[in-house]
Order: C-alpha cells, then sequence, then structure tokens
C-alpha cells in the first residue's frame, strides 16, 4: 500500500505530496551518489528548496512560510526519502524542524527578520548546537558557557555531532549561563551565534558510519563574542524551551523511520520477484514471505503510532510518551528492517551497487540520535511512574 493512501490527508496535501515528490525524484535523487562520494551537499540544495517553498511549511506567511498544517511536514519527511540519501534528509529536517522552531516561537521581530526568514528562503543555512563530548544526552553535564561582559556574551567550549555545521550560518546553540552547581537544568539559555563569529572553528568533520553529507562536525568556541540580543527568549530558561523541540525532533525522526524502511520493503519485494534461485524467485521462498509479513506487520503499527503522535501534535499538544513511543519502536523497527532487507539481497546487499547498503549503515543511527532508544524507554517508563525521567520533562 502506498504512504499517500494513509493517514488524514486531504486533495491540497496530495497535490503538495506529488508536486514535492516529483522534485525529489528528478532534481535530487540522481546526485545522491554523486553527493556521498563527495561527503557534501551543495548549498543549492537549500535555495533550490527554499524558492520553491519547501523549508517553511508550518512557520507564518508573513516570515516567509506556507502557514499549513503539520500534516504537510509528514508528506515532506517521507517524500524526501525517495533522494536516496539519508544525510540530505537529515540535514534538512535539521534545518526546518530542529534548528529554527525555537526561533519561530521565541524570536524577536529583529532576530526573526536577520535569521528565520532567510533561513525560509534557503540563504541562510541553520544547524543546532546541543550535544557536548562528555554530555550525551545528558543536558545537567552541558559546559559550554556563555559569560556576561556588558552588552555581550563570551562563550567557551565545545559541541559534538553537529549536523551541518561545515555550512552552516547559524547555529542554535544551548549553552550554561548560570551557576550549574546550584541548578543544573536551569542554568542553560538557548541563543543565535552566528559561525563568522571571531573565535569559531569547525574543529573537524567527524567521519561517520553513513550519513555522510550532512557536514556533522565537532566545533570549539574560543572567547567567542556575540551581542546579548542574540538571546532567545528568557536567561536560564533554555531547558524548558529545549524539551518542547526535542519532541518536534523525535517526532520528525520517526516519520522519516517509517518512510524509509517502506521504500526499503518495496525496494527488497521488487528485488526478490525478479531474482531468482533454485528456478523460482526468492521471494517465493517461505521463509522470505513469512518475514516479509511480519515486518510489513510491524511496519504498519509504526506507522499507526507515528501518526497518531502526529495527530496530537497537529492539535498543538506536546504529547512526550506518544512521541517517545513512536520514536523508539518506529526507529529501532527501521534498523531491524535494513539488516534483513540487506540479508534477502544476498552478496550483493553487501555492495555499494545497491542501494540497500547505503540504507544500512546511515539507518543504524536512528536509534541512536534524537535521543537514543535507552533514552526513550526512561521517558515511557518515567510516565507509567516507575522511574524518573532522565531529561526532566514535565508530567503530562
Amino acid at each position: 500500500m502506498s504512504i499517500d493512501q494513509l493517514g488524514p490527508f486531504t486533495k491540497e496535501h496530495e497535490t503538495f505530496r506529488k508536486a514535492l515528490r516529483n522534485f525529489v525524484v528528478k532534481e535530487l535523487a540522481p546526485h545522491a551518489k554523486e553527493w556521498e562520494a563527495a561527503a557534501n551537499l551543495p548549498r543549492d540544495v537549500f535555495q533550490k528548496m527554499g524558492k520553491l517553498g519547501y523549508l517553511g511549511l508550518r512557520y507564518p506567511k508573513d516570515a516567509g512560510g506556507a502557514g499549513v498544517d503539520y500534516w504537510y511536514t509528514v508528506c515532506f519527511a517521507e517524500e524526501l526519502v525517495r533522494s536516496r540519501c539519508s544525510g540530505l534528509n537529515l540535514s534538512l529536517m535539521v534545518h526546518t524542524d530542529m534548528a529554527t522552531p525555537v526561533i519561530h516561537r521565541l524570536g524577536t521581530p529583529e532576530q526573526i527578520d536577520e535569521f528565520l526568514k532567510p533561513a525560509i528562503a534557503g540563504e541562510k543555512i541553520a544547524a543546532i548546537g546541543i550535544t557536548e563530548p562528555d554530555a550525551g544526552s545528558d543536558l545537567k553535564r552541558l559546559r559550554t558557557t556563555a559569560r556576561s561582559d556588558g552588552s555581550d556574551y563570551v562563550i567557551n567550549g565545545a559541541k559534538m555531532f553537529t549536523t551541518n555545521a561545515t555550512e552552516a550560518d547559524f547555529i542554535t546553540l544551548a549553552l550554561r549561563t548560570g551557576a550549574a552547581e546550584k541548578d543544573a537544568l536551569g542554568s542553560t539559555s538557548l541563543m543565535i551565534f552566528p559561525t563568522d563569529t571571531k573565535g569559531f572553528r569547525v574543529e573537524k568533520k567527524i567521519q561517520m558510519i553513513g550519513n555522510n553529507v550532512s557536514g556533522t562536525s565537532a566545533l570549539v568556541f574560543d572567547n567567542c563574542r556575540i551581542p546579548k540580543r542574540m538571546l532567545l527568549g528568557r536567561e536560564n530558561r533554555g531547558f524548558e524551551y529545549m524539551m518542547k523541540d526535542f519532541q518536534g525532533e523525535r517526532l520528525i525522526a520517526s516519520i522519516n523511520a517509517v518512510a524509509r524502511s517502506h521504500q526499503a520493503l518495496d525496494d527488497a519485494v521488487r528485488y526478490g520477484r525478479e531474482r531468482r534461485a533454485f528456478d523460482q524467485p526468492i521471494g517465493r521462498f517461505q521463509t522470505w514471505r513469512h518475514e516479509f509479513a511480519d515486518l510489513y506487520t510491524q511496519l504498519e503499527a509504526a506507522r499507526r503510532l507515528t501518526y497518531h503522535a502526529c495527530e496530537i501534535f497537529n492539535q498543538g499538544q506536546i504529547p512526550v510518551t506518544e512521541i517517545s513511543m513512536a520514536k523508539l519502536f518506529s526507529c529501532d523497527l527501521a534498523v531491524k528492517i535494513m539488516d534483513r532487507c540487506l540479508q534477502f539481497h544476498g552478496g550483493y546487499g553487501y555492495t555499494e551497487e545497491f542501494d540497500i547498503a547505503r540504507e544500512w549503515r546511515d539507518t543504524r543511527m536512528m536509534s541512536i540520535g534524537f535521543g537514543t532508544s535507552e533514552i526513550m524507554k526512561e521517558l515511557i517508563a518515567s510516565r507509567l511512574g516507575l522511574g524518573i525521567d532522565p531529561q526532566g520533562n514535565p508530567p503530562e
């Protein structure tokens, strides 16, 4: 069953989906292997998508966005997988759904004009800097600091695994602005950090297993001075702001995981009809027929769980439990599906000739990024009254 036959999509959603699909298949997918080989995503991808209105779907029209509902974002995430370039998907989703939502929500008119509008237009590329070398998912251990000095902040520290960092024009940055020993979570702030600031450098581009075009890098801040007007919202309220945005990150990851899994399974079924062994198509062997029946069934459960969380999110609520469940189930399932699809392709699956080899590598990070599967389990357990929320989310 096609993904565009499912969910609460209107004719307008489907018109948008078809136009986007046409763009992705014709303008992005043909370059996937080229970009992967170069480990670089050209800036003009953002520029082209910005001109077509794809980078600001839910943002208001007065900011240059389309002002549409969350189901357009679902279509966007689902159709991007047709690019066959997961690093591109990651870069765009960081730009649209991770680095810029908080600027829309908290930004001053000046910040919106200087950063959000150019990001929506594809003229500036956004990154988000939260993870640090020694902190991981433990936000209480952030060590990058912003010290007040007159009308400026002076920033020192380091960030790790920052997607889009090699090309970013600005970073939505989490920083320590208060005394950590007094209140670890109440001493964090969010700021917009222009990457042309003196003292900032991309220390190294991280050589990852997959998602090679995403520009994921380690960053260093050495006495970087930025004006206090770059503060987002109120000082020392950053943790509260991040908790809201983390849920959007995890939901978009869940949508992407389901769509990628669906594409991989469909590819494998087609291959199974064509590839023959022992005088019959390999897809007809019972072991694989039953395997695909199980995997498609599990995938449909993941889609419904994810769509349920999307519907609540679309209504303006932040369903931490449902999003955590969707992220846990769909991302773990995606890892499993890619492994089984690679196995189904046999020796060819272990070559660069087939897309499944790259998908297998790229997908492995899904159960790690945006909050590990283990963190998701802790979040869900805390909602059941069986533990302490590791990230301090407020009760639902």
